[in-house]
């Protein structure tokens, strides 16, 4: 896999170093992150959130690039919750334009790399010219057998879990069982995630110490890496650290022996 960085890796560069110490046989599996301080980013500048919103594309570009790179079994992207609603209306239609702007321009890479394409969240509440281009998209790499590229669009956490639990009753009642069968193993298979592996390590930027409504039933045994990096000015470098520090930790799962970081 360090081939895959040989034309596009400098000799001497810290991304070289960090690949170099990489254990490619300890690869976390599901790399989710909260793309977080592109308003600071702007307001650093002098200039409108949006224009904080807009650099934060090649960002997006360089972590989907380092984890197809990596062979990363998937990569989540918070992009739009559903709090975001909140936010002025222009703000809004700016981050909708970007992203089937994204959308058309990058598709042809992310078929190229052979990287899946599919997005999470109650995104029927999208306009039409959103769902449609997330359809294509979708419909495109739905065969690809790379990277699980996922966007969250329209994303709660707190609305996936109640979403998943009305799906696993209706289910039970369907099946003629009581409600009060439902079990952990028959809300996760409901789960808008419920075709990912289990999310390994959370990464946040802007240095902010929250999880911000995202991935809250798959984020319980996760590992959390944060940067003081704002969103726009993360890079290869920045996600190479994050899964560098991953590998170094020792994961408990929840009891007292310490459980080596491996898959």
């Amino acid at each position: 896999m360090l081939s895959d960085f040989a034309k596009v890796v400098k000799p001497g560069t810290r991304d070289e170093m960090l690949l170099a110490s990489i254990a490619w046989d300890r690869l976390p599996r599901h790399v989710a992150i909260i793309m977080d301080g592109n308003g600071r980013w702007a307001a650093q500048r002098g200039e409108p959130r949006i224009a904080g919103h807009r650099a934060g594309v090649e960002a997006v570009r360089a972590a989907v690039d380092t984890g197809a790179r990596l062979g990363l079994g998937a990569l989540t992207l918070y992009a739009f919750s559903t709090e975001n609603w909140k936010r002025p209306r222009y703000e809004v239609d700016a981050l909708m334009r970007m992203l089937r702007r994204y959308l058309r321009l990058e598709l042809d890479e992310i078929d190229r790399q052979n990287i899946k394409f599919q997005t999470i969240g109650r995104t029927g509440a999208l306009a039409h010219t959103v769902r449609r281009e997330i359809a294509k998209a979708t419909e495109r790499t739905e065969k690809n057998k790379g990277m699980v590229l996922t966007v969250a669009l329209n994303y709660g956490g707190r609305a996936e879990i109640i979403d998943a639990c009305r799906a696993a009753v209706r289910r039970l009642l369907d099946e003629g069982n009581p409600p009060d069968e439902l079990t952990e193993e028959r809300i996760a298979n409901e789960l808008y995630t419920r075709n990912l592996p289990d999310l390994d390590l959370l990464v946040r930027t802007s240095g902010e110490l929250r999880i911000s409504n995202f991935l809250l039933w798959q984020a319980a045994y996760s590992e959390i890496y944060v940067t003081e990096t704002l969103w726009p000015d993360f890079r290869r470098v920045h996600l190479l650290e994050a899964i560098v520090d991953y590998q170094r930790r020792n994961r408990r799962f929840g009891g007292l022996k310490l459980v080596a970081n491996v898959k």
